[in-house]
């Protein structure tokens, strides 16, 4: 009974009011009251009428997103009544009673009572779509937790099974794909989707579980990999089968894709895929594959680049420091062989790969004999840069050098024909005939570039002639650290994510061999970034050699972070995460005895840098670390941030690294400033490029932090503003073990700076070569190879990971004729549909084919 004025219900308390009921809501109501009045009845026949109809009712009900469909909200008082009914009833109509009580639990039943599943295994399991996306969802979620149970309580779950049976095909052609795939993960059933996946569903099903494979621990993550790569084959994707297996790991299984395709055209795409990968270790029968695996044409294709972007013409260190821009009495030479040596850097960085400059191509003895000491081996080592992937001229220029007197010139020029042959394989092999007769020399320099330019010139290749010429080097007692130190790097940068055990060995017994004296060198960090390196990205299948090394003597804490770190790097694993934070946060005095804290703090970028959530996690606790954390710490927070947005100038990093560069430990301060560098690497950025000129004016009294600045600028500058040091590729999807090698090796010795870059081993900044790369798109015709302009949009990349139909990929997109370069968190996608392409992922170099049936659209 109501009031009908003011919608108040008489006999209630003071206080209480219910919400005026319209006139419809009033009627639907009491048409509801009377529907349960009729289900209590002992009429079969009336109760069947009624059940038909209250389940109409239901089915059919409408309501908005924030507000619960009329008839459960009306029927919340009954919900009792008809829950009894249906533990009392044992007519016909039980599983009717039930599949209402099983709906009405949704908003009614408490969290932990999972009636909704209990009463609809009781009631019928037929049609069980017809109770809606919302109904199965909140199903989904109690049989999830039911299998839990049951599974570790050992009993059967048949049933539950047999529901899953009905809502994964009902979700999977509802738009609805990730909702199947989590219930099958649940429930431990992920095998059974192939049954349900078809052409039109197949890419969304493949995006969501490649992305769920980024938050389950191991083996789940291969476990799923597995399925998609199954899914991929099934449908002809070769190009999409080949990625998700290299995102595996699985080099057998990469190179049978690319056997076993038909189609000689997507043939040429897979060996792109792979060059870009640079997975030299698959050797195809064919000459042109093979060409196309081990990049021979890079130069050729990036010169190209070069012409149709007009940035051939060459740039002087001057170019990029823009000296008058400030004020002239910061413009004096304080040291001209350090300004020398930077001009050395900043011209190999800006010109690399373009094999032209003004210092070293024309002339260089002239400026290299402008340098002093190992500073001629670096300057003589630029050239190889200058020259990047242009393998056959390039040996013939630098072959000049290997002829002079001077060892530090010889010296830098075998390291600059590793840096040469670094990422292009050549049949001719000219690096090893060239570098392994030094490898034993008496002279100390030669020996470094040698060694060091082998581990440049075959990074990745896995070759075992490297292992019998580099590996006997560790069994020497007499070798010098830095020597030591650099054969390890080499051996981890030839054979990285191998797990080659009897490497590792050599390394571990190597180092047990050392004198406490010998082990306190800077270089011995360098053997245990190699030994890291053997176990990059393999996770749990380096546990056994984290034991062995836990018995080395002084250096077993450093070369355990290092080892660990490497194995999950861009795995996104939180709890490794946590276990270097742990690491952290002893407080220790002595920042020599702390180098491993240092090592974790870089870990942690390491680990999270490939996982996005993860990844911003990180940035928050570096934040903590550098209000708290000891010297050494703070000291190789600059260095982690570099990593975590390497070749990406996000702002926030950018803003942080700004201030540390103005901090009171120097150390701090170069090391943000190089960072800053490196977050900006090849984009050119105009707000870095600032910030950089005013620290050269701020520091302008001290050399060390000036030579620092310098690098930071032609890093920024990298190859004019063409290339990434980024390791991630293929939209993200793929990782590059090798560049990481690369960025790794320099950052740790940045970890003492002074005694490695600013002293005499400046020249471990070309490692960076490890991860130099065009940032570029490039299209093919695959019937004659011949390059052809294609429109593309290119704009930011969007998230479109379980949604429904064909969302937009890219936002805020500009129109572009190939060749484009494409910057960090950027994607293409073609303009129009005159060209067909033979991979999805438009980047690097993509092969097309004309559309037989596009018609062109002219404008009136």
């Amino acid at each position: 009974v109501r009031d009908g004025k003011k919608g108040k219900s008489k006999g209630k308390k003071k206080g209480e009011v219910e919400t005026e009921l319209s006139d419809e809501d009033l009627q639907i109501k009491e048409d509801l009251e009377l529907l349960v009045e009729r289900i209590h009845d002992e009429n079969e026949g009336l109760q069947a009428a009624a059940l038909a109809s209250l389940e109409e009712k239901i089915r059919t009900s409408t309501s908005s997103m924030t507000s619960v469909p009329k008839p459960l909200k009306f029927l919340r008082p009954h919900y009792e009544g008809i829950k009894k009914l249906a533990d009392s009833n044992q007519g016909s109509n039980r599983k009717a009673i039930c599949d209402i009580v099983a709906v009405l639990s949704m908003t009614m039943a408490k969290d932990d009572d999972r009636d909704a599943l209990k009463y609809k295994l009781m009631g019928s399991q037929e049609n069980i779509g017809q109770w809606g996306h919302e109904f199965l969802r909140h199903l989904s979620k109690e049989i999830a937790q039911e299998f839990v149970q049951r599974s570790e309580a050992g009993s059967p779950v048949d049933d539950l099974l047999s529901l899953v049976e009905q809502i994964v095909p009902f979700n999977m052609t509802h738009h609805a794909e990730h909702e199947a795939c989590d219930l099958l993960m649940e429930v431990e059933q992920l095998d059974t989707i192939h049954a349900h996946v078809t052409d039109t569903n197949y890419r969304r099903v493949c995006l969501y579980l490649e992305t769920c494979a980024q938050y389950v621990p191991e083996p789940e993550d291969t476990d799923i990999f597995k399925v998609v790569l199954a899914i991929l084959q099934r449908m002809g994707q070769h190009t999409d089968s080949l990625i998700v297996a290299l995102r595996m790991g699985n080099t057998e299984e990469a190179e049978k894709i690319l056997e076993s395709c038909a189609d000689e055209g997507v043939k040429k795409q897979l060996a792109y895929i792979l060059g870009r990968q640079r997975m030299f270790m698959i050797e195809p029968e064919d000459d042109e594959l093979l060409d196309i695996v081990g990049n021979a044409n890079l130069s050729e294709h990036f010169l190209s680049l070069g012409r149709e972007l007009d940035v051939m013409e060459t740039k002087t260190p001057e170019d990029i420091y823009k000296s008058h821009l400030m004020e002239s009495r910061f413009n004096t030479k304080v040291d001209s062989a350090r300004k020398n040596l930077s001009d050395t850097f900043v011209n190999a960085f800006v010109n690399a790969g373009f094999c032209q400059d003004k210092l070293m191509v024309d002339d260089g003895a002239k400026w290299v004999y402008r340098n002093k000491g190992h500073g001629m081996m670096s300057a003589s080592a630029s050239l190889g840069m200058v020259l990047q992937w242009d393998v056959l001229n390039g040996i013939n220029e630098l072959d000049k050098f290997t002829h002079m007197k001077d060892e530090h010139v010889r010296a830098g020029a075998l390291l600059g024909v590793g840096i040469l042959n670094c990422g292009v394989r050549n049949e001719c092999d000219p690096a090893l005939a060239l570098l392994s007769e030094f490898v034993d020399d008496e002279n100390m320099n030669l020996r470094v570039g040698a060694i060091l330019g082998l581990g440049l010139a075959y990074a990745g290749t896995r070759r075992e002639d490297l292992q019998e010429i580099l590996a006997p080097l560790l069994d020497s007692p007499d070798l010098p650290m830095e020597l030591l130190g650099l054969v390890c790097l080499s051996l981890g940068l030839i054979f990285c994510g191998t797990c080659n055990g009897d490497l590792s060995m050599n390394i571990i017994e190597a180092l047990m061999a050392r004198e406490e004296t010998d082990l306190k060198s800077t270089y011995t960090r360098f053997a245990c970034l190699g030994l890291g390196l053997l176990y990059f990205g393999r996770q749990e299948e380096v546990e056994v050699t984290l034991e062995t090394v836990k018995t080395l003597n002084f250096v077993d804490k450093y070369a355990c972070i290092t080892l660990e770190t490497c194995a999950y790097a861009g795995t996104g694993n939180v709890l490794k995460v946590q276990e270097m934070l742990h690491a952290c946060t002893n407080r220790i005095e002595k920042a020599e005895e702390a180098q491993h804290q240092a090592v974790a703090v870089l870990g942690i970028a390491l680990i999270s840098m490939g996982e996005e959530i993860g990844s911003d996690m990180a940035l928050r606790t570096f934040d903590h670390l550098l209000q708290y954390g000891e010297p050494a710490i703070r000291r190789a927070i600059p260095l982690a941030l570099g990593l975590h947005s390497v070749s990406n100038p996000r702002l926030a990093v950018m803003d942080t690294l700004s201030k540390l560069s103005h901090d009171n430990d120097v150390d701090v301060a170069r090391n943000a400033i190089l960072a800053l560098g490196m977050i900006g690497a090849g984009s050119n950025n105009s707000r870095t490029a600032g910030m950089l000129r005013n620290l050269s004016t701020y520091y302008y009294k001290d050399p060390d932090t000036v030579f620092i600045v310098r690098i930071a600028q032609g890093l920024l500058h990298l190859g004019k503003g063409t290339m990434t040091l980024s390791p991630f590729h293929t939209h993200k999807r793929l990782f590059d073990s090798m560049s990481m090698g690369g960025l790794l090796a320099v950052l740790h010795s940045c970890l003492d700076m002074s005694g490695l870059i600013l002293e005499k081993d400046h020249y471990l900044l070309y490692l960076f070569v490890t991860a130099m790369k065009p940032r570029m798109l490039m299209m093919f015709n695959v019937e004659d190879m011949s390059p052809v302009q294609v429109d593309v949009r290119v704009g930011q990349a969007l998230d479109t990971v379980g949604q429904a139909g064909r969302p937009k990929t890219i936002t805020g997109f500009q129109t572009h004729t190939t060749p484009v370069l494409l910057s960090e968190g950027e994607r293409a996608e073609l303009a129009t549909e005159e060209w067909i392409p033979l991979t999805s992922v438009l980047e690097g170099f993509v092969l097309v084919k004309k559309n037989a049936d596009y018609k062109p659209i002219f404008d009136d």
